[in-house]
């Protein structure tokens, strides 16, 4: 029998990294070794208090929860709560979990667990790239010791969403996601403009939503805020950024296209603060850093979210 890969997932849960857990918990060949939490989508407090009680509604309540960073390196962020709900989970009042986090910080527990799992660790990053940026400067070598690294992040062609060049991962704290780019020879990018090219009909998602689960119903009540935001600006599709990435991370091979390029982030553009600068003609002669994700199978990714929430 196959070995599982060790998975680590750093998180800043938000509805959309929700239905990204609630894939990976759903994942029979990888086995999840803890999961590191950074404020982005809402504050720290929320987002650790979200990933335990997702972990208690999926019966995963064993799982290590590292709370990590509670701001970006260098300079304030507005976070997305007119999106997620002030507390992330839609503001639908849910009595929090009996477990608590742990007390190694997160970015420690991505070292640790990056020499535990030596080689064979697969690492996700569904939020703000700070704690990953905190591990790099107090250990250099952690990318020696990563086998994949999949990134929610970027909007490659400068179509963003929540400035008009910059994604919302980058744009909350591009300092960390300069010195993750920096540091990782090679990582795999989800970014914003494939998301929007793999939405989910609305009235589709609400149909998976009745199935009859625990999980299913859990995230019918958190989905409901952000699923109202994003009919009334973005139409009849639903894009859940992280999904898509975690999508890419449990199941490569329903990639379709990708491409290998330089990338990097702008810090100090007016306009463009938190872009990902795409090198599409390797101008500049630095070598490809990133495979950015063009398509995956549609049908594939849907059986993946259905799965996850139970719903045949």
């Amino acid at each position: 029998m196959t070995a599982k890969i060790p998975l680590l997932i750093d998180t800043d849960p938000g509805v959309d990294d929700a239905l990204a857990l609630l894939m990976a918990f759903n994942d029979p060949g990888h086995d999840i070794v803890g999961l590191t939490i950074a404020a982005g989508n809402v504050g720290l407090g929320h987002t650790v208090r979200n990933a335990l009680k997702l972990c208690e509604i999926a019966g995963r309540a064993d799982l290590p929860v590292h709370a990590g960073c509670a701001d970006p390196l260098l300079h304030p962020s507005v976070d997305a709560a007119h999106v997620h709900g002030v507390d992330g989970f839609g503001d639908v009042g849910y009595p929090p979990a009996a477990q608590g986090p742990q007390a190694e910080h997160a970015a420690l527990a991505i070292l640790r667990l990056s020499h535990e799992y030596a080689g064979e660790l697969l690492l996700v990053a569904l939020g703000p790239l700070t704690n990953i940026a905190v591990a790099l400067k107090l250990d250099p070598t952690l990318p020696g010791r990563i086998k994949r690294f999949v990134v929610m992040g970027g909007a490659v062609s400068a179509h963003g969403n929540i400035t008009p060049a910059a994604e919302f991962n980058i744009a909350f704290d591009p300092e960390a996601a300069h010195v993750v780019l920096q540091a990782f020879p090679h990582l795999e990018l989800a970014d914003w403009e494939a998301v929007v090219a793999h939405g989910f009909l609305h009235a589709r998602v609400e149909q998976w939503l009745q199935a009859d689960s625990p999980r299913a119903r859990f995230y019918e009540l958190i989905y409901r805020q952000t699923r109202g935001w994003s009919a009334d600006r973005r139409g009849d599709h639903w894009h859940s950024a992280d999904a898509l990435a975690m999508a890419m991370a449990l199941q490569p091979e329903g990639v379709l296209e990708q491409v290998d390029r330089p990338v990097a982030v702008e810090l100090a553009g007016t306009l463009t603060r938190g872009a990902t600068v795409v090198d599409w003609n390797r101008q500049t002669g630095r070598p490809d850093n990133a495979t950015v994700l063009v398509r995956y199978d549609q049908d594939h990714f849907e059986s993946l979210v259905r799965a996850a929430l139970a719903a045949g």
